[in-house]
């Protein structure tokens, strides 16, 4: 069997499995439990699926070659998550669970007004759909070169299929389907990078001291990077940037957060983000070592280049796992681990943009019956993966750099807005001018752009993924300038 073969094969055999995942977790559930998912799940569930949550096809494939360039330094984003989800787990369910919302976006609507209610959904969605199409852009490439291009098949078909096979499989089942769909892929994930590791190991002939001793060695192992406060790598701005890059992205995230408040109770919410947190960090880090192993065996058989300008490091992965020295099985399980991070993330991202926008936008949960919502949300998840296939297509050739980093630099910009409401509405009491909260949203991240040039011209100093904190301060200045005094503040 030739490998686009293998892959397909591969693909059809795990797509059967989230079809029959699907079927089981949508018995006797109406359109509320797609909503909430019935506010059953158990939290050490929750954890699982929390686990493999933020992992998506970029992560699988761009945090192990992104080491050729950075090393460890993505784990010191990680320690910051941490702290960011002990912050999420004491701060913000509460005050989700409190307030008994299906989409978190609610928040806005009962503390500030409609008008900030829908701009923090409409920076959701534009946050979602880039970020989601950006990770499943890199999947779609790869799977392009592995397997479409071999069998001469388009981009715009592939692109095509694969979003008409996620839409179905999360077509009926929502957050319930999304939490068991993400517990398989935290499994697929782990079990993935696990055996790679253990494949590649043995194909470069360590034993495991030898494999340890060999990644404490190389130099792309290198973790803290205290050095130049310049760099984008710089511990303290990675660090810091993590801590709010977790709140932001996860705390106030719809997608990630649609998982915990399935849990029955803020209690049992609490357990499952706080292990899901910590456990991130070493799953992470397997990620990281895989990625140095994958660069010494790669320089063993002289795959990488002499000139490592024009690298992209998103390949590395692929291309060692499937090269002529290694195993199949390898390249099988490369497959397992990517579609699993891929099209879980893919269909959550779709679940999430389905539920904010009938929810948030159309307002669809309180003006409708079971049936004609139940309706509207079929008709709103046709469109939003019709839109993603479409910002995918749009992707096609553009980035030139690590994935990941795309990925948060997105975020950066259209997280920051989000972020700012929320820590306005929390930390000040003073209400808004609602209606022209919109203009503070719009015109944070355009100075944001316009400060990241001007010291990156001036002072040759590069604002990393801090970038979202300038964001937020920004969106929150627009805030206190357009606030409201004497207003009622609902607890």
């Amino acid at each position: 069997m030739t490998t686009p073969w293998i892959i397909i094969a591969t693909i059809a055999g795990y797509f059967i499995l989230l079809f029959i995942i699907s079927w089981l977790a949508t018995r006797k559930s109406d359109s509320k439990d797609a909503l909430t998912g019935g506010n059953k799940a158990p939290w050490f569930i929750v954890a699982i699926a929390m686990i493999g949550a933020p992992i998506s096809g970029v992560t699988f494939i761009s945090v192990p070659g992104m080491v050729l360039a950075k090393g460890f330094s993505y784990l010191q984003m990680v320690l910051g998550f941490i702290v960011g989800y002990f912050v999420i787990a004491y701060v913000l369910i509460p005050l989700f669970y409190k307030r008994k919302l299906v989409s978190i976006y609610g928040y806005l609507e009962q503390r500030f007004g409609a008008s900030t209610h829908k701009s923090g959904a409409w920076f959701f969605f534009i946050s979602k759909m880039l970020g989601a199409a950006v990770r499943f852009y890199v999947v779609c490439v790869t799977l392009q070169l592995l397997v479409f291009d071999p069998l001469g098949i388009p981009f715009i078909l592939n692109v095509i299929v694969t979003t008409a096979l996620i839409f179905l499989y999360t077509l009926q089942g929502g957050v319930k389907t999304v939490i068991w769909t993400d517990t398989l892929k935290s499994f697929c994930l782990i079990m993935s990078v696990v055996l790679c590791i253990f494949f590649i190991a043995k194909g470069l002939g360590y034993d495991f001291s030898q494999m340890c001793k060999a990644v404490a060695a190389d130099d792309t192992s290198r973790l803290f990077f205290f050095d130049n406060p310049k760099e984008g790598t710089y511990f303290w701005k990675q660090f810091i940037a993590g801590i709010f890059m977790a709140i932001a992205m996860t705390g106030l995230d719809q997608d990630m957060m649609q998982r915990t408040l399935a849990s029955p109770n803020a209690k049992e919410s609490q357990k499952g983000m706080i292990v899901s947190g910590i456990t991130q960090f070493f799953v992470v880090g397997l990620f990281l070592i895989l990625g140095t192993l994958l660069s010494i065996y790669a320089k063993s058989k002289g795959m990488l280049p002499s000139d490592m300008s024009n690298y992209k490091s998103d390949e590395l992965f692929g291309s060692v796992v499937w090269s002529d020295g290694m195993p199949v099985i390898a390249g099988i399980l490369f497959v397992i681990g990517l579609v699993a991070a891929a099209y879980s993330a893919a269909g959550s991202a779709l679940t999430s943009l389905t539920t904010s926008f009938t929810v948030d936008i159309l307002s669809a949960d309180k003006k409708q019956n079971d049936t004609k919502l139940a309706s509207t949300r079929k008709l709103v998840h046709v469109a939003m993966a019709v839109v993603m296939g479409i910002v995918i297509i749009v992707f096609y050739a553009i980035s030139n750099s690590d994935a990941i980093s795309a990925v948060y630099s997105i975020a950066s910009y259209t997280y920051g807005p989000i972020l700012g409401l929320f820590a306005y509405g929390m930390m000040c009491k003073a209400g808004v001018r609602d209606r022209l909260v919109p203009i503070a949203c719009i015109a944070a991240p355009i100075l944001s752009w316009i400060i990241q040039w001007w010291l990156k011209e001036q002072f040759d100093y590069t604002i990393g993924f801090e970038l979202l904190l300038l964001n937020a301060a920004l969106t929150m200045l627009g805030l206190f300038i357009f606030k409201k005094n004497n207003s009622k503040v609902t607890e």
